[in-house]
């Protein structure tokens, strides 16, 4: 039982290091940063909040995503870096990254 809680440390400790946005709640300036950098590069083809309409509508709204169960800090961080098939593969800053997961997570339901 020892052994299990040592290696859930290390596998948190691991996480919090390489994904800093698991380990920090969320703060104010990096949601509004998130925003900014979603309605630069997203808000083309998203709904990114709902005061926010892209001109044509080709992938899901911000709210939505960020409502799904699997919806998380470390799913985007995923979804984020990989290749996409219908999407432009932007190629984000880490902090940018952070940022938009962090607007994302911000418009979860509570």
């Amino acid at each position: 039982m020892n052994r299990i809680k040592l290696l859930s440390a290390i596998v948190a400790a691991t996480f919090a290091v390489q994904f800093p946005l698991l380990a920090q709640p969320l703060d104010s300036s990096s949601i509004a940063s998130g925003r900014q950098v979603a309605t630069t590069l997203c808000a083309n083809c998203h709904e990114i909040s709902p005061t926010a309409y892209p001109t044509t509508v080709v992938g899901p709204k911000f709210d939505d995503v960020a409502n799904l169960p699997s919806t998380t800090a470390l799913s985007l961080n995923v979804f984020l870096r990989s290749n996409h098939n219908r999407m432009p593969n932007f190629i984000l800053s880490s902090t940018d990254t952070d940022d938009v997961i962090a607007y994302i997570l911000s418009l979860k339901r509570k």
